[in-house]
């Protein structure tokens, strides 16, 4: 009784803090917060095309360890450890700089005010849009975590090598529907893919069509530890475009993760690829009220934790 007495407050704290959460928490304090944050955005994705799902990712990798409380961005010290190094970041997370970047320009304008974590949530957003996206309106007032989990980043994050049942109690266990994690996974429409996570998919599995294994093998080696950081879009045909053509990929079997693949595999989330991949408009829906949902995960507000200074170091 007292477990479950224990987990019911936890879910009210939770519905409290992102009762907490608006969308004009800045209006008075930082009128110019959000049009700064997506100036840099757009000049961020003008000058690389990948660097909107690097900013996306950033936030996903964000939410899904410890809530949405920009504890990815701290850096290891000789006394701490973060997540940056953890298996699924490792050397692929990227993009810090740019957060740096807007971190410095909206400390300028506005001492100590706007966090680090509510910068991830408003440029995941304008990355998106920078890329041909759909927007949404983003709540705001989340604070910085002062700690970071490379424990909770090992455990929490899908790996490419998930199945679907794996795939559908990932998501489920942050609150999301199998539609949810769909949508979601929609990301992958830009961005791209090292070797190493997609290597299983190209040789053994018999779910991917052969020619596009073929054109993946030529720069990802069989050997383990040839080749491992070698990139691929994850989406061959409009790799810098947010779009649905994800879905029609998976329809023809050319997902580059196994994880991809999956929703896609005769299992109970086919039908709702094909929804995606016939309907753009309902992709775009799709994808923007999960992300609210997502941006919602376990936020500190109030007087919990602080606005950093600087995102990769507390104050």
């Amino acid at each position: 009784m007292a477990s479950s007495v224990s987990f019911l407050l936890l879910l009210c704290m939770a519905a409290v803090a992102s009762a907490q959460l608006s969308p004009t928490f800045y209006d008075t304090s930082c009128p110019n917060a959000l049009s700064t944050i997506k100036r840099a955005v757009t000049a961020a994705v003008n000058k690389e095309n990948r660097m909107g799902a690097s900013l996306l990712r950033l936030h996903f990798h964000d939410c899904f360890v410890q809530g949405c409380d920009g504890s990815v961005l701290l850096a290891d010290t000789a006394t701490f450890t973060g997540e940056q190094n953890a298996l699924p970041n490792m050397k692929s997370l990227r993009g810090f700089d740019v957060i740096a970047n807007i971190k410095s320009q909206v400390e300028a304008i506005c001492k100590q005010t706007v966090s680090c974590a509510d910068i991830l949530a408003v440029a995941a957003r304008d990355s998106v849009v920078a890329l041909g996206g759909p927007s949404w309106t983003v709540p705001l007032g989340r604070r910085d975590s002062t700690t970071a989990s490379s424990s909770l980043a090992n455990s929490d994050l899908p790996p490419p090598f998930f199945n679907l049942t794996d795939l559908i109690g990932a998501f489920d266990k942050k609150g999301f529907t199998a539609t949810d994690m769909v949508a979601l996974s929609g990301a992958h429409t830009i961005g791209q893919g090292q070797c190493q996570n997609f290597r299983d998919h190209i040789y053994n599995d018999s779910n991917i069509n052969p020619g596009y294994a073929t054109s993946l093998k030529a720069n990802c080696p069989r050997a383990t530890g040839s080749g491992d950081t070698n990139l691929a879009p994850l989406d061959p045909t409009t790799s810098y475009t947010f779009d649905n053509a994800y879905y029609s990929n998976l329809l023809s079997q050319k997902g580059l993760f196994h994880s991809d693949q999956e929703l896609f595999n005769g299992g109970s989330t086919d039908n709702t690829v094909r929804n995606f991949a016939s309907s753009a408009a309902a992709f775009s829906s799709a994808f923007a009220s999960a992300m609210v949902k997502m941006a919602n995960l376990g936020p500190l507000t109030g007087s919990q934790g602080q606005i950093r200074l600087t995102c990769s170091k507390v104050n």
